[in-house]
């Protein structure tokens, strides 16, 4: 199957491509299109953040659960929606926390490409959904095929920061080999968490350690 992704992640992720729940995952989103269902984000953004971010350009890796479910909004990047759009709750929040921690003014532009550009890979587990359905595309494959993701960058790449926030994302830490790479756990940004979420610095810790590392920080205010 070809499968339209960029050059480096494809050769990584070639033998998923061809497993069955992969092949069964296609067919799936073909039948809904088919049915006259509305799926997000567009087929050619499904695969935007591997686009952003090739393997060897992987710094740090934030991790959501599925795309949004209005129109206009999924982009292919977790977190991210187009220049435009209303800034989603939980965005507020993270650059909220980014203005505490580092003392800086965010623009208020919520598009994340710009974090993606530098080695941020803007992950969701789950990388497509129906139209006003949040999480309608939960145990269709995607959970597998982005699991195979988090295992690949633990196995093949060094010092990689991974930033959980929340319950869904800090389970994922079992993938992830800690010898190798960063883990930083925070509550969810959502407005639900209850401002559990501030103060966890993430943003000047990830800096931090990206410098030990001998990595170029990331420029966080956009």
């Amino acid at each position: 199957m070809d499968v339209k992704i960029e050059n480096s992640w494809k050769a990584a992720l070639a033998g998923e491509f061809e497993k069955p729940y992969f092949e069964s995952l296609v067919r799936f989103l073909h039948q809904e299109k088919a049915s006259g269902k509305v799926i997000y984000p567009p087929g050619s953004l499904i695969f935007r953040a591997f686009e952003l971010t090739p393997v060897s350009a992987v710094k740090v890796v934030i991790l959501g659960q599925d795309p949004y479910h209005n129109p206009g909004e999924a982009m292919g990047l977790s977190f991210s929606v187009p220049d435009g759009v209303r800034m989603p709750p939980s965005l507020r929040n993270i650059y909220k926390e980014i203005e505490d921690d580092l003392g800086v003014r965010m623009s208020g532009r919520p598009n994340l490409e710009g974090w993606a550009r530098q080695g941020v890979l803007l992950l969701n587990s789950i990388l497509t959904v129906e139209g006003g359905r949040a999480a309608s595309h939960s145990g269709i494959g995607w959970e597998q095929f982005t699991d195979a993701v988090i295992r690949y960058i633990s196995d093949n790449c060094s010092g990689v920061v991974f930033l959980l926030w929340g319950n869904y994302a800090k389970a994922k830490s079992a993938l992830i080999d800690t010898t190798r790479h960063f883990v930083l756990t925070a509550a969810h940004p959502s407005p639900l968490a209850g401002g559990a979420f501030f103060g966890c610095r993430h943003f000047s810790k990830t800096n931090q350690i990206l410098a030990s590392e001998g990595k170029t920080p990331i420029q966080w205010q956009l």
